[in-house]
């Protein structure tokens, strides 16, 4: 089985819808609407898999509010906050694909979805900034 048919396969047992998927590249996006996860990307680029998942564009972003961003990273179980070149806020984790098992998935996406219910208020206000 490959990488990408293992994570697949990881995703569908965890009850995460598929939206797209492009085997060629190693890419699935997948969401939960009741988790509150949108368009989260896992990207199968051996020997890791890239976990992404675009927030929204920060508009002039103060050192304020990513001096709060970075700190809030510390309480993050699994992955963390990122900004792209674009000022996109993305959530992101990466895993080892050679070892890669069910628990470890489950425990980043466990991880993204408890962040987003106990900070979605505050992820709301920083969107309107």
């Amino acid at each position: 089985m490959s990488s990408f048919e293992k994570v697949k396969s990881f995703l569908l047992e965890l009850e995460y819808t598929i939206v797209d998927e492009i085997e060629s590249e190693g890419i699935v996006i997948i969401e939960n609407e009741n988790a509150g996860i949108s368009r989260l990307i896992c990207d199968c680029e051996d020997p890791i898999l890239i976990i992404e998942c675009p927030l929204f564009q920060i508009n002039n972003p103060s050192v304020e509010l990513l001096t709060e961003l970075l700190a809030k990273n510390r309480d993050i179980v699994h992955g963390a906050f990122a900004l792209t070149e674009t000022n996109l806020l993305i959530y992101r984790d990466t895993l080892q694909l050679e070892n890669l098992d069910l628990n470890e998935l489950e425990g980043t996406l466990d991880s993204f979805e408890l962040l987003l219910a106990e900070y979605a208020s505050r992820l709301i206000e920083i969107s309107k900034i």
